[in-house]
């Protein structure tokens, strides 16, 4: 069973990684890092990353890659830019593209340096 920890951890880490996709191409694109502006930006993928994670029941095996991960990414990346067309923001073509790798560097990338720790450690237990 998977400790209540872990999930906290990792619902934690999902959102820091939103909000730091969110600042990055804030601020790579000169915009402001005020509050009301990181949330106009944020929201809409902060509301399918809550999405992604009901839909892959991710509470269940949060650190896992697959379905975990990639659901949550997938509903995060779609979601957000759902949300972002119905309100009005941009989704363009390069602007989806950017997204959909460094949200999956991001939400992806940290669970599989979580499987790799763990099976080298797996290995090295075994030996």
């Amino acid at each position: 069973m998977i400790r209540q920890s872990a999930v906290w951890a990792a619902a934690v880490a999902d959102v820091l990684l939103v909000a730091l996709f969110v600042v990055i191409g804030r601020r790579s694109h000169a915009e402001g890092l005020d509050l009301a502006g990181l949330w106009q930006t944020a929201w809409p993928f902060l509301a399918a990353l809550v999405v992604g994670w009901l839909v892959s029941l991710a509470w269940r095996r949060p650190l896992a890659l697959w379905p975990s991960g990639v659901v949550i990414w997938a509903v995060t990346l779609v979601g957000g830019m759902l949300l972002r067309a119905a309100s009005g923001q941009g989704t363009q073509l390069p602007f989806v593209l950017v997204a959909a790798g460094t949200l999956a560097l991001f939400l992806l990338g940290w669970r599989a340096i979580v499987a790799l720790v763990a099976r080298l450690r797996s290995r090295r237990t075994a030996s």
